[in-house]
């Protein structure tokens, strides 16, 4: 009975649950179990919990129960570098630089410098080359385009280590943020809250670009923003206030197989937290939906714990980082 008072004590928490499953040569035998514990109400007149496993859910009958204690949440299996490769692809190809380079599975971007992601050399799998010839490439094209050699790579991968191991440094420099969190949700987490309010359009009108840039845009930033018929399928969302009046939030959404990849957030100071960047994601998440996107993707500096927070909220759960490496000499003050 001790075990059963404990039981409920611990309803919600991952637990260890040692319990009976029968006799042999009568002697009973015993089972454990490990997860998130929660009531599972009655079955055949006895009342029972639900151990939610990584196998699938166990139904356990409350008497059965002969030892219980609560364990720590389980560490997270960090994804194979093969799928963090691919989400990068799918994230640069959502932000597409006006020029984009293969060097192997490398890519090689510039767009007038806007943004870091446009304009860094994607390292997300085999160059095909020696590193050294590879990061001399990064900065041939780098000078060729007027831009800062730099390298994107996800955080502790191989790509990473070896960019290091030729002496680049972290872009310490970077104003937006040299290390940033990959995020995802499940899109239906996203598309749950109410978007009243907010107007969806495949093009980018003349609000949207002064409230999201704080100017008209530049050729580059239209072609990173606003790809037109070769780039991924997008969709700009407004909020204005009082549903008529001056911008109050805008939002980017694109999709790139089966993810919907969101940027450009922005929420006018006297909008703020009334509930706009909640209708502006839900929005963009629904329309994602509509266009055959089952995951949403973002990518938030680590700094901008803001916005961490918010998508936290939401249920967006950080799938890996990447950082920004730069050759020594970038680095220096």
């Amino acid at each position: 009975m001790a075990a059963v008072d404990g039981l409920d004590a611990l309803l919600g928490s991952r637990v260890a649950l040692r319990h009976r499953i029968g006799e042999r040569d009568g002697r009973p035998l015993f089972t454990d179990v490990v997860g998130e514990l929660t009531e599972g109400g009655e079955r055949d007149g006895v009342a029972t919990v639900v151990v939610a496993t990584r196998r699938g859910p166990v139904r356990v009958d409350k008497e059965a129960v002969v030892a219980v204690r609560a364990v720590p949440p389980a560490q997270p299996k960090r994804p194979s570098w093969s799928v963090v490769g691919r989400l990068e692809v799918l994230c640069a190809d959502a932000w597409p630089a006006q020029a984009d380079r293969p060097l192997g599975a490398w890519r090689l971007r510039a767009a007038g410098g806007f943004t870091g992601r446009a304009n860094a050399a994607l390292a997300a799998g085999d160059p095909g080359v020696p590193i050294p010839a590879a990061l001399d490439a990064v900065r041939a094209f780098a000078a060729e385009h007027g831009i800062t050699p730099r390298v994107q790579a996800p955080m502790g991968s191989p790509w990473s280590k070896a960019v290091a191991g030729e002496g680049w440094v972290l872009d310490a420099g970077h104003a937006a943020g040299a290390e940033v969190a990959v995020l995802v949700a499940d899109l239906d987490r996203f598309a749950g809250a109410d978007p009243a309010g907010v107007v969806l359009a495949d093009r980018a009108s003349d609000d949207w670009w002064e409230a999201a840039l704080g100017d008209s845009p530049t050729p580059a930033q239209r072609h990173v923003l606003e790809p037109g018929p070769d780039g991924p399928s997008t969709a700009f969302g407004l909020a204005r206030a009082g549903g008529s009046g001056d911008p109050a939030g805008v939002i980017r959404a694109a999709v790139v197989a089966d993810h919907l990849h969101l940027s450009r957030l922005a929420v006018a100071p006297a909008a703020r937290r009334t509930g706009v960047a909640t209708a502006l994601t839900a929005a963009a998440a629904r329309w994602g939906r509509e266009h055959g996107a089952r995951w949403a993707v973002l990518q938030v500096a680590v700094h901008n714990t803001e916005a961490l927070a918010f998508y936290d909220a939401l249920g967006a759960t950080e799938h890996h980082r990447y950082h920004y490496l730069v050759p020594p000499e970038r680095n220096q003050v």
